[in-house]
C-alpha cells in the first residue's frame, strides 16, 4: 500500500490505479486515495487512466453525494455553528464536498480540452450528466449544468463536438431544455454587460480590444449553436407526459419568487413546501407555458447581443419558422426586425419574412414598409441566395386590393425597368409579377399602352417644358415611389421582351397581351414556379420541351463562299495572297508527280 501511494500519479500503472479505486470503494480508511484518483482526471493523462479514475470516482460520489452539504459557493449553503464546525463528521463531509466540486471542475476541463479524444469526451459527458441527474437530491442539478454551459461558451477554442453531442443526446429531455434556456439567458446577459462595459472603457490597446471582440464573437456563435439546436416543444394533447432527464421534473415555483420571500416566511413554510414540491407534478399544459416563457427570455437576451454578420444572417433565415411561432409574445421582436429591415441589402431581404408575419398575423404597423420594399428592388436581388422567398413575399405584399394605384404602378414600372438588366430567369419572374399586378389593380392597366398624346394638360404644365416624343417620365433613381412618376410612364420595356433572344422569355411575355381586366378569364400566376429559376432550369425546360416543327437550314447548291456576291453588290473582294496559294498548290502537285515516277521505277 505504501509503495503505491509513494509513486507519482503520472507514472502509476493502470492495474495499480484500479487497486486504488477498489480500496476507496471498500472502506473509509482509504479515503486518501481520493486525491490521487483526482490527479488523473486531466486532459494530459492517458485516456485509459482517465477512464479508470472516472469509473472509480463516479461510483464513490454517487453513493455519498446525497449526504453532502451544499457547496460553499451556493446560495443555499447554511450557516454552521462553531460547535458543529468541530464535529469530525461535518469536517469530513465538507471536505468531500470540496473534492466533489474539484472533481466537477476537472471533468469540465477534460470536456472542453481540444486534446481530449472524442470517445473519451462522450464517456465523460455521460458521467457528468449522471451527476446532473442525481446530484441534487434526485432533482436536476442546475448549478453544475450551468457551469458546464458557461465553460463551453467562454472556452477560447471551438468545442463543436461537445455541443453536437449535448444536443444529440440530451436536448430531447424537457428539463434539460428548460435549464439550458435559463443558462443561456444568464450567459447572454453577462456578455451584453461585458460588451457595454468594454465600450465605456474603450481606448486601450488595439490588439487587446480586437482579441476581446474575437472572443466575444466566438462566444456568441456558441450560444447561437446551442440555442438553435434545441428542438421546439412538440404539440401535446394535454394528457401525455413529457420525457424528463431527472425524476423530479421541472420546479413548481420560480426561483425569483422564492427569493422574494422573507427569511421568516422561508423558515415557517420550509416543511410544507418540501412536501408540496415532492407531491406536485406539473401538467403538460403548465410545462408548455413555462417552456415558452423561458424560450422567449433566452432568445430575446441573445438577440440583444452584438451578433456577427454571418450569425445574423443565419438567425434571420430561420427566425420566422423556428422562433416566432414559439414565442410567448412575438410582437417583442418588432424592434429587432425593423432595425434589421432598415439596414438594407441582403439583411433587409432576409428580415422581410419575419416582419411580414408580424404585420399580417400580429398587428404590427410599419408606416414606411412599402418604401423600404421598393428600395430593395435592384439587379442584385435577382442573384441573391434567398431571392425565391423574397419574390414570393413581394407578391404577397402587393396582393391587397387597398393598395393605392400610384404604389402598384411604381412597383410595376420599377420591375419593368429591371427587366432590361437581369438574366432571363429574372425576366420570367418580372413578367409573372407584373401579370399579377395588372390583374389585381385594373387602374394601372393604362401603363400597358400609352401614346405620347395621352398625357393630360395638367401633367404637361407640371413638367415645365415640352418633352420630345418618347420621353419617359419615370425616375428610376428615386427611392420614394410617390415621386417616381410611374403613372405618367408605360411598360415599354416589357414590349422589348417580345424579341428577346431567350425563347421562354419571348413566349411568356405574350401572356400580357390578354385582357387582364377580365378576371373571370384569367388566373393569377404562382410566383413559386418562377422564383427559383436559373440558366440551368431554363435550359432543362427547353431540352424536355416537345417541339412540333423543327426549323431546318439547307442549301440547294453547295456554297462556294461564306457570303454570296448578292450581299455585296458593286464590291470586288480580292485576297492578295491568292496567287501565292496557287503557286504553292502547283509546287505540291509537281512534288507528288516526281514521287510517283520514282515509285514506278
Amino acid at each position: 500500500m505504501t509503495s503505491i501511494l509513494a509513486k507519482k500519479p503520472k507514472k502509476m500503472k493502470l492495474k495499480e490505479l484500479k487497486t486504488l479505486g477498489q480500496q476507496l470503494l471498500s472502506s473509509r480508511a482509504h479515503i486518501n486515495n481520493l486525491p490521487l484518483l483526482l490527479g488523473f482526471i486531466s486532459p494530459s493523462s492517458p485516456p485509459p487512466h482517465v477512464l479508470e479514475s472516472l469509473l472509480s470516482l463516479q461510483s464513490f460520489f454517487t453513493t455519498v453525494l446525497a449526504d453532502l452539504p451544499p457547496s460553499q459557493s451556493s446560495k443555499k449553503h447554511p450557516r454552521i455553528d462553531d460547535s458543529a464546525k468541530q464535529d469530525p463528521e461535518v469536517i469530513y463531509r465538507t471536505w468531500l464536498r470540496s473534492k466533489f466540486d474539484e472533481f466537477v471542475t476537472l471533468l469540465i476541463e477534460v470536456l472542453i480540452s481540444p486534446d481530449t479524444e472524442d470517445a473519451l469526451r462522450e464517456i465523460v459527458l455521460d458521467s457528468f450528466m449522471e451527476f446532473v441527474k442525481l446530484g441534487n437530491g434526485g432533482s436536476f442539478y442546475s448549478s453544475i449544468y450551468h457551469k458546464l454551459l458557461r465553460s463551453i461558451v467562454n472556452s477560447p477554442t471551438p468545442v463543436d463536438f461537445l455541443s453536437e453531442l449535448l444536443a444529440l443526446k440530451y436536448f430531447k429531455y424537457i428539463d434539460v431544455r428548460y435549464f439550458t434556456f435559463i443558462s443561456l439567458e444568464k450567459l447572454s446577459k453577462a456578455l451584453d454587460t461585458k460588451d457595454t462595459a468594454g465600450d465605456e472603457t474603450a481606448g486601450g490597446d488595439g490588439d487587446s480590444r480586437s482579441q476581446s471582440r474575437e472572443s466575444m464573437e466566438l462566444s456568441i456563435c456558441k450560444i447561437h449553436y446551442i440555442i438553435s439546436h434545441i428542438p421546439p416543444l412538440e404539440g401535446n394533447d394535454g394528457k401525455s407526459e413529457y420525457e424528463m432527464w431527472s425524476g423530479s421534473g421541472l420546479p413548481s415555483n420560480e426561483e425569483h419568487d422564492k427569493e422574494k420571500l422573507s427569511k421568516a416566511q422561508k423558515a415557517e413554510d420550509k416543511g410544507w413546501k418540501a412536501e408540496k414540491q415532492t407531491n406536485t407534478v406539473l401538467s403538460p399544459a403548465s410545462i408548455a407555458k413555462k417552456m415558452k416563457l423561458k424560450f422567449t427570455k433566452a432568445w430575446i437576451s441573445f438577440l440583444r447581443l452584438p451578433i456577427p454578420v454571418n450569425v445574423y444572417k443565419e438567425v434571420l433565415a430561420t427566425l420566422h419558422q423556428a422562433v416566432i411561432p414559439h414565442l410567448s409574445n412575438p410582437i417583442i421582436l418588432c424592434d429587432f426586425l425593423t432595425k434589421s429591415y432598415d439596414i438594407g441589402g441582403v439583411v433587409s431581404v432576409m428580415a422581410l419574412s419575419s416582419l411580414f408575419i408580424l404585420m399580417t398575423q400580429h398587428g404590427l404597423e410599419y408606416p414606411n414598409f412599402y418604401e423600404k420594399l421598393y428600395a430593395l428592388l435592384s439587379p442584385s436581388i435577382f442573384m441573391a441566395k434567398h431571392r425565391a422567398k423574397f419574390f414570393q413575399l413581394l407578391d404577397s405584399c402587393l396582393k391587397s386590393p387597398l393598395l393605392p394605384a400610384y404604389l402598384a404602378a411604381a412597383f410595376a414600372k420599377k420591375l419593368s425597368r429591371l427587366s432590361i438588366c437581369v438574366p432571363p430567369s429574372g425576366e420570367l419572374v418580372i413578367i409573372a409579377l407584373i401579370h399579377n399586378l395588372l390583374r389585381r389593380h385594373p387602374s394601372i392597366n393604362c401603363l400597358v399602352h400609352k401614346e405620347d398624346g395621352d398625357e393630360n394638360e395638367e401633367d404637361k404644365n407640371d413638367s415645365g417644358s415640352e418633352k420630345r416624343p418618347g420621353f419617359d417620365h419615370f425616375n428610376s433613381k428615386e427611392s420614394n415611389p410617390i415621386k417616381s412618376n410611374a403613372m405618367r410612364s408605360s411598360l415599354w420595356e416589357i414590349d422589348t421582351l417580345r424579341h428577346h433572344y431567350c425563347p421562354p422569355v419571348s413566349r411568356f411575355v405574350l401572356s400580357l397581351e390578354n385582357d387582364l381586366t377580365v378576371r373571370s378569364k384569367t388566373t393569377e400566376m404562382d410566383i413559386k414556379d418562377f422564383s427559383s429559376g436559373s440558366y440551368a432550369t431554363i435550359f432543362g425546360d427547353e431540352i424536355r420541351r416537345r417541339v412540333k416543327q423543327v426549323p431546318l437550314a439547307f442549301y440547294k447548291a453547295t456554297p462556294t463562299s461564306l457570303f454570296p456576291e448578292s450581299d455585296f453588290c458593286g464590291w470586288t473582294l480580292k485576297y492578295e495572297g491568292s496567287n501565292e496559294i496557287k503557286e504553292q498548290k502547283t509546287v505540291e502537285e509537281d512534288d507528288a508527280s516526281t514521287k510517283r515516277q520514282r515509285i514506278e521505277c
